[in-house]
């Protein structure tokens, strides 16, 4: 049976699974993610992550050397030349026979409709929509990055919501509690921008805001209530818009929400679900099938969905170097 590593990297996290078959622990390994494939030196981050949560899957007693591995990476959607350097980097770094790099929201597509056709709107520290359609019609919308898009993501609505702590500092803005939480995350908002830019990430830095901005609007803060009203809108718009460019195969077309801004609850997931559902067009917003890990895995052993186009696919053309040996040290007096 085939061995498959599926990896899920993101701007926040990056998640690995090694699957053996239907008894596999499925024991995920957990690591800091990267800034995506398209930042500088992304290819560099994303090698050096993907590494970080995939070898300690390897080096377990009794591990099963992958055959493959497939990773959905941030980013790799609009550097398709980074993709496949990083995917030529893996071969090497991981001794596999094939490594495969796509979009994560590819990745997340695939999980959560069963590699069917239907739009997936992926939410997390960036947000981007990606339809598939039956006549094998493809669709992306926004994932520009924090700077031009992804509007409705944590990224931005944690932005959103350290910009209304800062003019309420500085007395241009309303009064929110938004202040208050800011501080006790950053500390002295005299140095928020240094905290911010400080790991280089500083859509992840923001993003790790964006749970504050959701409890103070599920306390009712008005401030951060407005925030999370105008994600849900954006998030809603960028859903709706890749569902009208792709074809449906008679009856509604199915879409599923999925990633970790989903975790900010009704607060987020409510306004957002009555505006696609009272939005007219016939789509069907039901529960996710799976997650980006289960995509990725399910990319890896299946060419036949209709996302295998956007697969880059690099396979090894000489014999794998197999892992040193771990040094045997030296016996004492």
């Amino acid at each position: 049976m085939t061995s498959v590593v599926a990896v899920d990297l993101g701007k926040t996290g990056c998640r690995a699974v090694l699957w053996d078959g239907p008894d596999s622990s499925h024991a995920v390994s957990s690591v800091a993610g990267a800034p995506g494939l398209a930042a500088p030196d992304g290819v560099a981050a994303a090698r050096a992550a993907v590494r970080a949560a995939v070898e300690p899957l390897v080096r377990e007693p009794g591990g099963v050397r992958p055959d493959s591995v497939l990773v959905g990476a941030a980013g790799a959607a609009s550097a398709p030349e980074a993709a496949r350097s990083l995917a030529h980097a893996l071969l090497d770094d991981l001794s596999v026979g094939e490594a495969a790099v796509t979009s994560d929201a590819v990745t997340a597509h695939a999980g959560a409709l069963g590699g069917r056709a239907g739009v997936v709107l992926a939410i997390g520290t960036g947000s981007v929509a990606v339809g598939i359609g039956s006549d094998g019609t493809y669709a992306r919308v926004d994932g520009w990055g924090p700077l031009l898009g992804d509007d409705g993501s944590g990224a931005r609505i944690g932005t959103a919501g350290l910009r209304a702590a800062l003019r309420a500092h500085d007395g241009r803005g309303p009064a929110t509690v938004l202040l208050d939480a800011a501080v006790a995350l950053f500390g002295d908002l005299e140095r928020l921008p240094a905290a911010v830019g400080r790991d280089g990430n500083p859509a992840r830095t923001a993003a790790s805001f964006a749970p504050e901005v959701a409890r103070a609007a599920a306390a009712e803060d008005a401030v951060a209530s407005a925030i999370v009203r105008d994600a849900a809108a954006d998030l809603a718009a960028t859903a709706l818009a890749a569902a009208g460019r792709i074809t449906a195969e008679g009856g509604p077309l199915p879409m599923a929400v999925t990633g970790g801004l989903t975790g900010l609850g009704p607060v987020l997931m409510a306004p957002l679900t009555a505006e696609i559902t009272g939005s007219g067009l016939p789509v069907r917003l039901g529960p996710s099938l799976g997650d980006p890990l289960d995509g990725a895995r399910l990319l890896a052993l299946d060419r036949t969905t209709p996302h295998a186009r956007l697969v880059v696919r690099v396979r090894r053309t000489t014999p794998p170097t197999p892992p040193p040996t771990p040094a045997t040290p030296p016996a004492r007096a």
